[in-house]
């Protein structure tokens, strides 16, 4: 019994949109798959304009051999979208769009397409002096218990929430994009590679040997040109 190839990503992208959605305005491929960095388990990320739509919606499944993510926008949704992104510093649709490889194309796509790479570009807003310093006294909060704390299970999650911490704040207050899981890196990577390296390395150090030393020296060299740690005077209103 014969078994069926499974096409390549492009093909089998195009192929999706000619089968489930013929008649949108515009489609993109984006994602892993786009950027060179697809793994065995990667999925095909798609975005799809169809002025049809009621509302946005996202849609997973498995079509042609893949496992598919769809994001299906009218020509309104997407700028709430892009808009609620950009306020939450992650901007994933606007990414997509910039970066995606055009499946199907029209008049209307160039111009959302450079609404997406114009966010990208400005980056998100200037955190202001009041949300500095509450971000100060957050990570000096955790911190502090990252230090005094001597029970093995309990830091290795007081580490993951310091990693999450820092990398907002260093990446914000750089007026930076931040990101979840995989992306914290990827977003460190593209702000500064060397300092990304350090920052990994330290937290690798302690998850490896239980070392806190080049962690707890990371926390404080982020902190420094901002005041350092906080906590007493810090109020909330």
């Amino acid at each position: 019994m014969e078994t069926q190839s499974i096409p390549a990503p492009i093909e089998a992208a195009k192929r999706f949109i000619k089968d489930r959605f013929p008649f949108c305005d515009a489609a993109l491929l984006a994602g892993s798959v786009v950027r060179g960095e697809a793994t065995p388990t990667s999925d095909l990320d798609i975005v799809v304009f169809d002025c049809k739509v009621t509302s946005a919606y996202r849609e997973s499944l498995r079509a042609f051999g893949w496992p598919v993510e769809v994001f299906v926008h009218n020509l309104q949704s997407y700028k709430l979208f892009f808009e609620s992104d950009a306020k939450r510093a992650r901007p994933s649709l606007p990414r997509m769009v910039s970066e995606g490889l055009i499946l199907k194309n029209s008049e209307i796509l160039s111009a959302i397409r450079e609404e997406a790479a114009a966010i990208i570009e400005n980056g998100p807003e200037m955190w202001t002096e009041k949300e500095i310093e509450m971000k100060r006294y957050f990570i000096t909060d955790t911190l502090d218990d990252f230090i005094g704390s001597t029970k093995r299970a309990e830091e290795l999650f007081i580490a993951n929430a310091l990693a999450d911490l820092l990398h907002e704040f260093v990446l914000r207050t750089n007026k930076h994009w931040i990101g979840n899981s995989k992306w914290m890196f990827r977003e460190l990577t593209r702000f500064d590679p060397q300092f990304a390296e350090c920052f990994v390395q330290a937290f690798d150090n302690y998850y490896k040997k239980g070392e806190k030393s080049q962690v707890i020296e990371l926390a404080y060299s982020i902190l420094e040109p901002f005041g350092g740690k906080l906590f007493e005077g810090f109020t909330i209103k």
